[in-house]
């Protein structure tokens, strides 16, 4: 897999640009009415990395990251500063922020998730790029120990457990992660003139499946 398990300088994504991005078909029929539907079980987020850059040392730590990705060749970790965490984003991490599944007195091996509400509506996110360390696990009311009752894969999201949860037992998670990204562009281009007088380079990145 062509994925480098590094993440972009935090402080340059700081104050970027970008969010989710869906892709909807829609058809007009004759009587006006709309059909509308998705070929997307997922959104997919683009940002763009050029807006952090707040200095010429900044570009210089740009062009080394994007050299050493070989441009849109490898991925890369990307902390979104909008959406970071399982909980809100001014709160801690809690064990019991989201639940990720429902034990069946079988299964040892969970994948990490972040459900959206709106209303009584929902959409469960997977979370394949765990920040490592930030990771806490509980079953029911209770919070369980990394490395004794539990292991995280921090490079896929996957929570294995020693022993499988009982049957209707509340699996929950607590945790901050990345974005799996790309650059979306092979080129930079920025001069030392027009960087002084305010202008940035644009530095497309976008969420790639991993």
């Amino acid at each position: 897999m062509n994925f480098h398990d590094v993440r972009f300088p935090a402080s340059l994504s700081f104050g970027s640009v970008g969010g989710p991005e869906r892709r909807t078909d829609v058809v007009t029929l004759a009587n006006g009415f709309e059909e509308r539907n998705t070929p997307w079980a997922h959104s997919r987020r683009r940002y763009d990395a050029g807006v952090g850059m707040r200095s010429l040392d900044d570009v210089e730590t740009l062009i080394s990251f994007f050299e050493a990705r070989q441009g849109q060749l490898f991925g890369f970790r990307w902390k979104d500063w909008a959406d970071f965490k399982s909980g809100r984003a001014s709160g801690d991490i809690a064990y019991d922020d989201q639940v990720i599944g429902m034990g069946d007195g079988t299964t040892t091996v969970f994948q990490l998730t972040k459900t959206y509400r709106s209303g009584v509506f929902t959409y469960t996110r997977p979370i394949v790029k765990p920040a490592v360390g930030t990771v806490r696990v509980g079953i029911e009311q209770d919070e369980l120990r990394d490395g004794v009752e539990y292991e995280v894969d921090a490079t896929s999201g996957l929570i294995t457990f020693d022993q499988p949860p009982q049957e209707t037992m509340v699996i929950t998670a607590g945790f901050e992660f990345d974005v799996p990204v790309r650059f979306d562009t092979d080129r930079i281009q920025t001069s030392v003139a027009s960087f002084q007088a305010g202008d940035v380079p644009n530095v497309p990145v976008v969420e790639v499946r991993v």
